[in-house]
């Protein structure tokens, strides 16, 4: 009998045995290329020694020390770690056990932060459709996937949304691309204007967007605009670095690529690369003296929040992204990756866009090339495409919905930053059998 509630309760999972690398094996002793990190979780692939020693030598000292009475060491040396690598003005971290929780965080830490300053009346959200910012119901309410949304909609709290920035889908044929950024961006300032600007707290937005529309970046000079619209009205910019952060788009954190700053940033998934359950929630300086001039307490808090072996893994992780010379690995490997998807699908009838930065990639799977129509929803192609890969010995990360959160078909690819050429190459080849079996 097995009482472990799986996700779906008609496609049991195998059973994973070991790690190796770019590799996971199951009970069987099957191979499985980790093409996609999990959910661009495992930036160190797996069986990294320098990590599990780290979490074994905390364990040895310290396991768990509630943060209502005790800081530890790791945690202020991974706080440290993190804020003499991030963009200014980002002056303290809140650790927490995933990016759900940070954006949580991340939430609540904007509106409290009016409340300081004594703007009670800023209390609404503006965030984009076909983005993912989580599965709690804040972070639910935040984002724009609609397939996740459906099911809780009556639980969720009133959040706008405006279109994502989105060349392939909604760039028009007579603009340029930095026209373009900059019509997207205004979309904010008319919400604003729409909504009330004494009313508005926050603008909340994926960098790089992942599991949602796959590895879209913005068009250059959006978010240049974006800081202005949010200086402008005095809101706060927060921005989600759960999946793309951590040097997985190729800089440790992905805004540094935008030429701007944010006032909160969230980390997740590549801060403990799959080691420890761990997040964070980075905040101005600004935003951290109003809370400690102000009530001097952030209302919130989890149990496991800044655990020592949770913190002692993303010290091991990070220092290993910056020691490594794993970002510029990342540059170098993303470049091969985009050759060979490029080689390899560019012409493809069936793949309409290929799109990413670093080892954060997609391919957007279409019916008609030049019209851009997705495949009709019932065929269910990127299910098709996920299982037929995962039988080929390739773990990926497809998703539906690309267009509008019904139709559309992508797949989003995350290996870990050790990966190969040669792994590269064999990702491509079972890329190719997935999309033969999927579309055939």
């Amino acid at each position: 009998m097995n009482h472990v509630f799986p996700r779906h309760t008609r496609n049991l999972p195998p059973t994973v045995a070991s790690g190796e690398g770019c590799y996971l094996i199951d009970a069987d002793g099957k191979r499985y290329l980790d093409g996609s990190g999990g959910a661009a979780v495992s930036c160190l692939g797996h069986g990294d020694r320098d990590v599990t020693e780290a979490i074994k030598q905390q364990l040895d000292t310290i396991a768990f020390a509630h943060t209502g009475f005790f800081t530890s060491e790791p945690a202020e040396a991974l706080a440290d770690l993190l804020i003499a690598n991030a963009p200014e003005p980002i002056d303290r971290v809140y650790f927490v056990s995933g990016g759900s929780e940070a954006n949580e965080a991340a939430i609540k830490l904007a509106r409290q932060y009016f409340i300081e300053i004594g703007q009670p009346e800023r209390y609404k959200l503006i965030a984009r459709q076909q983005s993912y910012h989580g599965n709690t119901l804040a972070t639910l309410s935040a984002g724009g996937n609609v397939w996740r949304r459906k099911p809780y909609e009556p639980l969720l709290t009133d959040v706008s949304h405006i279109d994502p920035c989105f060349v392939y889908r909604h760039q028009r044929d007579d603009e340029t691309e930095q026209e373009y950024a900059v019509r997207a961006a205004n979309a904010l300032e008319a919400e604003i204007e729409r909504l009330g600007p004494e009313t508005v707290m926050a603008f909340f937005a994926e960098p790089v967007v992942g599991a949602t529309i796959g590895a879209v970046p913005a068009a250059a000079g959006y978010y240049r605009r974006i800081r202005e619209i949010c200086d402008k009205y005095g809101i706060l910019l927060i921005l989600d670095e759960v999946m793309c952060g951590m040097g997985r788009t190729g800089s440790l954190f992905a805004v540094e690529q935008e030429d701007i700053a944010p006032d909160i940033v969230t980390i997740a998934k590549g801060l403990g690369g799959g080691y420890q359950p761990i997040g964070a929630m980075l905040c101005s300086r600004e935003i951290y003296e109003a809370v400690e001039a102000g009530s001097g307490l952030f209302q919130h808090g989890h149990t496991y929040i800044g655990h020592p072996a949770a913190v002692a893994a993303g010290h091991a992780v990070v220092s290993a992204i910056l020691e490594r010379g794993l970002i510029g690995r990342v540059q170098e490997m993303g470049e091969v990756l985009n050759d060979v998807l490029h080689e390899r699908f560019g012409q493809h009838p069936f793949i309409g866009d290929i799109r990413g930065r670093g080892l954060f990639r997609a391919l957007e799977i279409v019916e008609d090339r030049e019209t851009k129509t997705p495949f009709d929803t019932v065929l269910t192609v990127h299910a098709k495409f996920k299982k037929a890969a995962f039988e080929a010995g390739l773990i990926c990360y497809p998703a539906g919905g690309t267009l509008d959160g019904q139709r559309g078909d992508h797949v989003l690819l995350a290996p870990p930053f050790i990966v190969e050429p040669e792994q590269i190459e064999e990702m491509s080849d079972k890329l190719d059998v997935a999309l033969k079996a999927a579309t055939g």
